[in-house]
């Protein structure tokens, strides 16, 4: 695709979407995306997880990316995990057979 014509492309698109921004009739397909909030998870939820995966501390913070220490500081409740470790969590809450499906440590 020439670059003029990517040019054109883009310059359709946005002007489309200006008029549809600026009418009353929407035209445009619209649809709404939520983001579920990362949750906190307390010492017991973490270890109950780390449990129904059978891993070790160390194996489980090798899974997860971080260090034993930071296993044992969550399991502990002396510090909590927060972003993309939630979002890890979460999944492994949702789906026993995570680890199993996508084998960052080898048993």
């Amino acid at each position: 695709m020439a670059m003029a014509s990517v040019y054109d492309s883009i310059m359709t698109g946005l002007t489309e979407a200006l008029e549809d921004a600026g009418s009353k009739d929407k035209k445009l397909k619209r649809r709404v995306v939520s983001v579920i909030p990362v949750k906190v998870y307390n010492a017991d939820e973490i270890q109950d997880i780390r449990r129904k995966t059978g891993l070790s501390q160390k194996l489980f913070a090798s899974y997860m990316g971080v260090s034993l220490k930071t296993v044992e500081a969550w399991e502990a409740g002396t510090n909590h995990p927060s972003g993309t470790a939630s979002r890890i969590l979460s999944m492994m809450e949702m789906d026993a057979d995570l680890i199993n499906n996508f084998p960052f440590v080898q048993i």
